[in-house]
Order: structure tokens, then C-alpha cells, then sequence
């Protein structure tokens, strides 16, 4: 018989690419007509598609404007499930990737901006929607470092997706035309959890003064100190 899994991966590139078509036009019509005035019939029919079709996709408008990001979030999921190596560098890689498609869709991310920005309550939803990434990268590496600080993984996810967003973030104001070898760059620089963060503990200074002294002599003697290390 006929194998037909090699179909699997173009019928699922076809549902995204569809998807993407009601979120592109939908994102248009917020930005033209507003979210609240924009119906779901008018979705559907400047996409090309029905009313029962749109609800099969989506549950509702907000749905709608982070349709993307599910789909972010399942391939991030899935590229962690089958990675290999350093667990720290796989997050890194999976954030990488995410911010990549994100270039790809430029147009489309830069329209969820501006309209994210105008309505309070899809601003509360793109907020849950950060803390989803941090949660799965966390997961992850809780998974994987079993025994490291719960701490160090939770600063180091929130970091890397706090970057993430900064450099996404300028790059659809039109205020950068950062790289995912910028965001790369940028990542390598946030201290993992390990290795890394036992030999900045090793770089502190640790001062003790009299009691006495005032602040400004506090100062002096610090930066003579310092100039000697």
C-alpha cells in the first residue's frame, strides 16, 4: 500500500498558510475600520471564506489577531521536544526560530502591533500570551536540568524572551532591521544557569567600611580599591 505520510508536513504548511490569510486580512480591517466596528462576517468574506468556516478556525475576533502565535507556540514546542545538546543553547535556537518566522511575517506582525496597541483588552491578551513562551521554555529546561535553580531557569527564559520582544518589538516600529543573527548575538551575552553564573560570582567585590564614614568617603575608597583590582 501507499505510504502517505510525506503528505502530512504540505497539508499542515496549506492549514497555516490559510490561517495566516484570515489573520492578514482581519488585521487590516482593525487597523482601518477599528476592532470593535470590524464584524466577523466582513473577516470571512475579505479572506474568501464563510462565516462557519472562520468559526472552525477561530473562536472569536481575538482569537483571530494571535492566530500566529499558536502556531509559533506549537513549532517552538516541537522543535524543543526533538532537540539535542545544551539544553540553555536549544532554547536559545527555538526563540531564534520563532523570531525568524516573525521576519517572514513581517507585514503581519507589524499590523498586530499597531492594533494590539490601540485596545486595552488584546494588550492583557499579548501579555498572557508572553508569559505561554517563558512557561514552555521553562518547562523545558525543568525538564532537562533537573536539580538547577528554579530561580536561574526562570530569569534566564524570561530574559531571552524579554530580548526576543525588544528587538521584535523595534523592528516592527521600523526603529531596527535586527537579524535573527542579531537576536542570536544578543542571547549568547545572558548568562545560563550553570557554569556561566558561578564565574560571575566569582568576578563580585565584597567591601566592608567603618560604620563611620560618610558616603562620599565610602565612594573614594571604593573606586581606589577597584582601581586596584
Amino acid at each position: 500500500m501507499p505510504n502517505d505520510q510525506p503528505a502530512r508536513p504540505r497539508a499542515d504548511a496549506d492549514s497555516t498558510e490559510r490561517r495566516l490569510t484570515v489573520v492578514d486580512q482581519a488585521l487590516r480591517l482593525f487597523a482601518e475600520k477599528g476592532y470593535e466596528a470590524t464584524t466577523v462576517d466582513e473577516i470571512a468574506e475579505a479572506a474568501g471564506i464563510s462565516r462557519r468556516t472562520f468559526f472552525r478556525q477561530f473562536r472569536s475576533k481575538e482569537d483571530v489577531v494571535f492566530a500566529d502565535h499558536e502556531s509559533q507556540l506549537t513549532q517552538a514546542r516541537a522543535f524543543l521536544d526533538a532537540a539535542q545538546g545544551d539544553p540553555w543553547d536549544a532554547v536559545c535556537e527555538a526563540v531564534v526560530e520563532v523570531f525568524e518566522r516573525f521576519t517572514q511575517w513581517r507585514e503581519i506582525a507589524a499590523r498586530r502591533y499597531r492594533v494590539v496597541r490601540q485596545v486595552p483588552t488584546l494588550r492583557e491578551r499579548e501579555i498572557v500570551t508572553v508569559f505561554r513562551y517563558e512557561r514552555l521554555f521553562t518547562d523545558y529546561l525543568r525538564r532537562r536540568l533537573a536539580g538547577t535553580s528554579d530561580l536561574a531557569l526562570v530569569q534566564f527564559t524570561a530574559a531571552v524572551t524579554a530580548t526576543h520582544n525588544y528587538l521584535l518589538r523595534r523592528m516592527v516600529r521600523g526603529e531596527s532591521a535586527a537579524s535573527p543573527g542579531d537576536l542570536r548575538s544578543a542571547l549568547a551575552a545572558i548568562p545560563r544557569g550553570g557554569r556561566e553564573a558561578a564565574a560571575a560570582s566569582e568576578e563580585m567585590v565584597v567591601a566592608v567600611f567603618p560604620r563611620d564614614l560618610s558616603p562620599r568617603q565610602v565612594a573614594d575608597l571604593l573606586a581606589q580599591r577597584l582601581d586596584t583590582l
